[in-house]
């Protein structure tokens, strides 16, 4: 089991994460592209494709993730999936425990894991956060894991870290009091 102290010597390749993607076949049009913006992240920050694992859906990623991070193998892992909104209540069901169990995961072995796991109303928005209109959510976990990464090695190391990456701001359009009360003043927030 990977030690919340330190990463082991075998999740490293020299100084570069070595980084576990489980991915969800289930909706495979949309984790498949997910799939390929994670590689193609990783490589760019590392030099090294990831090791790839496949799950069938989304509430078999925790399992495989936990097995990934307590390998001692991995600095961290991509957690990539799809779940589109249906008739009932069963996709917030396996959003709802997929999540809770990568945090618990994550708490218990010190291992990151991103959350890439979309959480959709419909295909059409699963399709613009797959490498559409808003992104490839598989790029911005890679990214957000490596981030994570640095965050704790800095802890570990003694030091202060400063990312510079500069992260989507959804509050950006929406005009925010000045000053910090963070009650109300002159300014109105918009609707959005």
């Amino acid at each position: 089991m990977a030690s919340k102290r330190g990463l082991s010597k075998s999740s490293k390749r020299g100084n570069t994460p070595r980084i576990a993607v489980v991915v969800s076949r289930y909706n495979a049009t949309v984790t498949d592209r997910l799939r390929l913006g994670a590689v193609e992240a990783t490589v760019r920050l590392t030099g090294h494709t990831p090791d790839i694992f496949e799950v069938p859906g989304a509430f078999e990623l925790p399992v495989v993730c936990d097995a990934a991070a307590c390998s001692g193998r991995f600095s961290g892992v991509v957690a990539l999936g799809c779940l589109i909104r249906g008739e009932t209540i069963h996709d917030r069901v396996i959003a709802d425990s997929v999540a809770t169990a990568i945090q618990d995961s994550m708490l218990k072995t010190g291992v990151p894991i991103a959350f890439g796991l979309l959480t959709v109303e419909n295909a059409a928005q699963a399709e613009a956060r797959a490498g559409g209109e808003h992104g490839n959510k598989g790029i911005e976990a890679v990214e957000a894991l490596f981030d994570t990464i640095e965050t704790l090695s800095a802890i570990r190391d003694g030091r202060e870290t400063k990312i510079g990456r500069t992260l989507p701001d959804k509050l950006k359009s929406v005009a925010m009091p000045v000053g910090g009360s963070g009650g109300r003043s002159g300014a109105r927030r918009r609707k959005g």
